[in-house]
């Protein structure tokens, strides 16, 4: 016989299952005054959009991201000329603002751009794809063990002054492996597949790590999230099999613009996170690169992994619903929207409101028409007329001592 469970009996304090994610462990690699990995908060990146020969257009850009919470940015180098302006766009943001750790984006056949480079940067990209180019020939059938040992000479001989470079300027390196750019011979070897990412990757990490040089960030990027989790959480499991801990930087690549980019850079990026994996985000979006930024903190924060602003909790509105959810909901936000770290409740109705916003600092409850009841926590403090609402719940903060004037 089944027996039931006995619905009066008080449930342990204990939850059943622990909702905090547990983050895989990773080693710490310095970033300027950023570290990625090693317990550390997951940190948020971005790219300038301006020409790198734009000294001032280009500083300017990368400001308006720092400000805006951007911690890491990264600028394309395509010529040895950009390469030279970076050091130039160092000098000018070290004069005019402050220093901001700044990554260098270098791809085909780099390596004199990348030695470069890599005197004025924190830390340098690379596209194992790119870096060593292999010319595509037409009637080729299979790569011998010749081809891919003279292949492999070749990159170990073009990547081995910029590891060296940066082992001995205690600089990074991000391996920056794209779906869309895989070298010839791992799509040979191991078609167009998330394996061919991740053994991509792999063979850069082994050249870095036989010159002792272990200061690496990887990042795995496909255009369509399915393909992008798919190797960020085959990658995870081969580091593990071979005793490697390096942070990984989860981003969509080519995501588009609007609501669909983000929704779809959300879909990549948050089910990893979820998982543990990542500890570095780039959402890629074809806007304005100060665009990105609230998209990152907001992932973020919807998993609990950073607390950048305001968590507001408010039901969708329904026919019990005692006031107009959309407007008051609004009002709250523009009143409380700068008292970082608070979770503010919103409820149109007394059947589910109290329980939904239990974890919240402050609820807003609609309990009978022409009225609103004020919580803290659990607790209903005081029940005031709805037109007194948000100025009365703003004397509840300030009553509290949690409340800030905004700037």
């Amino acid at each position: 016989m089944q027996t039931l469970p006995n619905p009066t009996k008080t449930p342990t304090a204990e939850p059943i299952f622990d909702t905090a994610i547990k983050r895989r462990k990773t080693r710490p690699v310095k970033v300027g005054s950023i570290t990625i990995g090693g317990g550390n908060p997951v940190v948020v990146q971005s790219m300038i959009n301006e020409d790198t020969l734009d000294i001032d257009g280009s500083v300017a850009g990368i400001r308006r991201l720092h400000e805006i919470g951007c911690e890491i940015v990264r600028v394309t180098v395509p010529s040895m000329a950009h390469a030279k302006a970076l050091a130039e766009i160092k000098q000018k943001l070290h004069e005019t603002y402050q220093a901001v750790p700044l990554v260098a984006d270098v791809h085909h056949n780099g390596m004199k751009i990348a030695l470069e480079v890599a005197k004025h940067v924190d830390k340098v990209r690379i596209n194992p794809g790119l870096y060593v180019f292999e010319k595509p020939k037409a009637d080729r059938s299979e790569y011998t063990d010749a081809e891919f040992a003279e292949i492999g000479d070749k990159i170990r001989e073009t990547l081995e002054p910029l590891v060296i470079s940066l082992r001995d300027q205690g600089k990074a390196l991000r391996i920056g492996v794209n779906h869309g750019s895989l070298a010839e011979r791992m799509l040979f070897t191991y078609g167009d597949t998330p394996e061919g990412m991740v053994e991509s990757a792999l063979e850069f990490i082994r050249i870095c790590e036989s010159l002792d040089f272990r200061n690496i960030v990887i990042s795995l990027k496909a255009s369509r999230a399915p393909v992008m989790v798919a190797a960020y959480r085959l990658m995870a499991h081969r580091m593990d099999e071979l005793g490697m801990d390096y942070p990984l930087h989860l981003g969509v690549t080519e995501a588009g613009d609007g609501e669909y980019g983000r929704i779809k850079s959300t879909a990549g990026i948050a089910p990893l996170l979820a998982d543990g994996i990542g500890d570095t985000i780039r959402v890629s979006l074809t806007e304005a690169p100060e665009k990105e930024i609230p998209v990152c903190y907001s992932i973020l924060q919807a998993l609990g992994l950073r607390k950048t602003m305001v968590e507001y909790v408010a039901c969708p509105s329904c026919g019990r619903t005692l006031f107009n959810l959309e407007e008051v909901l609004h009002q709250v936000r523009e009143a409380t929207k700068h008292l970082t770290g608070l979770d503010i409740a919103v409820m149109g109705c007394i059947v589910n409101g109290p329980g939904e916003m239990a974890d919240a600092d402050y609820g807003y409850v609609g309990k009978q028409p022409g009225y609103i009841s004020l919580y803290r926590g659990r607790d209903e403090i005081k029940k005031v007329p709805e037109s007194e609402g948000v100025a009365e719940l703003i004397n509840l903060i300030k009553s509290d001592d949690r409340w800030v004037e905004p700037e």
